[in-house]
């Protein structure tokens, strides 16, 4: 059993404090943002734009992943406390809310420039599972995403939360979420390189389908419980999300 007691606080300089969580998000977005422009853009005009382009995504990721957590998950209590909502370094942030986010400001900048959203979209899904790894370790320092109590030998103890020995979920998700899916969106980019959607809709599949699995193991949270048949509301989100990857893969698939 391992005990976790890390503090969420990475670096303190006076008054000012940097988390691991804020190195996840910087770190992840600069090295996806390394990896795509060296490896895996091969279009020169995206290649061109993709700077440009990484303004409206980081403005994607903050502000959906922000309202999507505000709307999907505590809705209620920011009803009741509006202004709570721009208090970003509180809390508060949602996976699929930052991926509607990113879809939406794709397609507004494709849009802008006359390109296929998707050819941004694609290469966004090869390197994400890079910042949800970091994500993932970050939420395992934070103490924070903890799973159900168990007794399997690799249990975590987070002091910060209580003295049980519980399912590092964090942890489950950084290997699923970020290096198995890597790989396999990577297996699969030489084979759906001239069909732009692909990758996107393989990502929204298998993403869910390691969130959906994961979710078993992880406590729900705390304001809403379990949803319907015991399934939690990132379970019931994950669903959606893989219905739209089938519907999207099978759409671009069938594409002449």
């Amino acid at each position: 059993m391992f005990i976790n007691n890390f503090d969420p606080v990475a670096i303190e300089i006076f008054s000012l404090e940097i988390r691991w969580y804020s190195l996840a998000y910087i770190f992840g977005i600069l090295l996806g943002w390394i990896l795509a422009k060296k490896l895996f853009i091969q279009n020169i005009e995206i290649k061109n734009k993709f700077d440009d382009y990484l303004s409206y995504l980081i403005v994607g990721i903050i502000l959906g992943g922000r309202l999507g957590y505000v709307f999907i998950y505590n809705l209620n209590f920011y009803i009741n406390n509006p202004l709570d909502i721009f208090k970003i370094w509180q809390g508060g942030m949602s996976f699929h809310g930052g991926l509607i986010g990113i879809i939406f400001t794709s397609i507004i900048f494709a849009r802008k420039n006359n390109q296929n959203s998707f050819l941004y979209m694609d290469i966004v899904a090869l390197v994400a599972p890079i910042g949800i790894f970091f994500g993932r370790i970050a939420n395992f320092i934070n103490s924070e995403l903890y799973g159900t109590t168990t007794n399997v030998p690799w249990s975590v103890t987070f002091i910060q939360v209580d003295n049980l020995p519980r399912h590092p979920s964090q942890l489950y998700e950084a290997l699923l979420e970020g290096i198995f899916l890597f790989l396999i969106l990577i297996y699969f980019r030489g084979k759906f390189l001239n069909k732009p959607g692909l990758i996107s809709g393989l990502f929204l599949i298998f993403y869910s389908i390691f969130r959906f699995f994961v979710e078993f193991y992880r406590v729900p949270d705390e304001q809403l419980g379990f949803i319907f048949l015991n399934l939690t509301m990132g379970q019931v989100v994950s669903l959606i999300f893989i219905l739209s990857g089938v519907i999207l893969f099978y759409l671009k698939y069938e594409a002449r």
